[in-house]
């Protein structure tokens, strides 16, 4: 990470969506984990929640946190699978106004091949952008978690990351 020392650092909001049809509080285990890689980053946990494996829930409760001010970045984790269960970018193409960062996914299954190999070709991470609010999505696992925060969001949403970040760009995001 480059991190500019000079900068001062931004804390956003971010909420956490854990996507799953069988985990509770109790056994959100990747929740979990990206809740605490959110403050212990210096962010705003604006919100944590879990909806089970629904694309039409899924969309509505990314909408509810895209018109929340409070909420300026979205990490979820599960539903990026290959199953019929897994629906979670069938979500993200339901919000309105979402466009795709493709590097997001693409840096993800890079870094994810060195812990996991081959078996990355079966994560669909994505991210999107929709109405000035970052949503990203990270397979469910453990690992897939880290790999995704500490390989790329915690530099990524950290406004002293040179050359440039995520956050620095949010006052253009609506621009038309």
């Amino acid at each position: 990470m480059a991190i500019d020392e000079s900068r001062i650092f931004k804390p956003i909001g971010i909420a956490v969506l854990t996507v799953s049809d069988t985990r509770t509080a109790d056994t959100d285990t990747s929740g979990d984990i990206l809740a605490a890689r959110v403050t212990g980053a210096g962010h705003n946990l604006a919100a944590r929640m879990i909806v089970r494996d629904d694309a039409a829930l899924l969309a509505a409760q990314f909408e509810a946190w895209i018109d929340d001010p409070a909420v300026d970045a979205v990490v979820s984790t599960g539903g990026t699978g290959l199953t019929g269960r897994d629906v979670t970018p069938e979500a993200l193409a339901m919000v309105k106004g979402a466009r795709e960062i493709p590097g997001f996914g693409e840096l993800f299954r890079w870094l994810s091949f060195k812990t996991i190999g081959t078996s990355t070709v079966q994560s669909r991470a994505l991210a999107v952008v929709a109405r000035g609010t970052y949503i990203f999505a990270l397979p469910g696992s453990n690992g897939a978690v880290k790999d995704g925060w500490d390989g790329i969001l915690a530099e990524q949403l950290d406004s002293r990351n040179r050359p440039c970040n995520f956050v620095e760009l949010m006052p253009r995001l609506k621009e038309v």
